[in-house]
């Protein structure tokens, strides 16, 4: 159950994630969100290994919003270089 829930909130962090980093996304709209929903997985996958959460717990909002701003500023730096080549 809180793989589905991270994937919730990764929807939603997605979204957070491109209000917070405006600018043209290589990919736009739908791959920020799923974007968001690797940040949100990648919070609770990070959250587990430290011993933050649980192994019934998923990342809180803002861990996946953080995850998700990584997430989404990697990506616009891979996809960057890719365009310059």
């Amino acid at each position: 159950m809180s793989f589905i829930f991270a994937i919730v909130i990764g929807l939603l962090a997605g979204i957070v994630a491109k209000l917070l980093m405006p600018g043209r996304d290589p990919g736009g709209f739908i791959v920020t969100i799923l974007l968001g929903i690797g940040g949100a997985l990648l919070a609770t996958w990070a959250g587990r290994a430290l011993g933050w959460y649980g192994t019934d717990q998923a990342a809180g909002f803002i861990g996946a919003v953080v995850g998700a701003v990584l997430i989404l500023f990697l990506y616009r730096l891979a996809m960057g270089r890719r365009r310059t080549d």
